[in-house]
């Protein structure tokens, strides 16, 4: 496999990743939050999913330090790995529940999207560890 070319990122694209992350970032803060406060619709939808009560916190707590290491520069790939993996999650709980595939099936699949984009357009290591939208021309 061809290495991406050695180059640095457009101010666009790392603008561009930078929006994209923060927008994440928030959503996920927001859901994160939403857990550890216990809201009563966090818990619902938790227990409608079939889990228990009692761990809507600490899936907030997990959700909340994979997005800090997200969030951090230095630790931003480990974090899209690590929230990869709990979006997986929440893709298979909504797939046991018979959930809609637009509404709720698809959601987590597009916040990961939006995850990895992000990443993808602000971080140059990432690019040449994937580079799958390079011009190899």
């Amino acid at each position: 496999m061809q290495s991406a070319p050695n180059r640095t990122i457009s101010k666009a694209a790392l603008w561009s990743g930078r929006v994209l992350s923060a927008l994440v970032v928030l959503f996920l803060l927001w859901d994160a939050s939403m857990k550890i406060a216990r809201l009563q619709i966090a818990v619902e939808g938790t227990v409608k999913l079939g889990y228990p009560e009692n761990v809507v916190m600490p899936i907030g707590v997990i959700l909340l330090i994979c997005t800090i290491l997200y969030a951090i520069p230095r630790t931003s790939a480990l974090g899209a790995v690590l929230v990869t993996g709990y979006l997986g999650g929440a893709v298979a709980t909504n797939v046991r529940a018979s959930l809609p595939l637009a509404g709720y099936i698809l959601s987590p699949v597009y916040v990961g999207i939006l995850l990895w984009l992000g990443l993808y357009l602000r971080n140059i290591q990432i690019r040449r560890t994937l580079p799958v939208l390079t011009d190899y021309s």
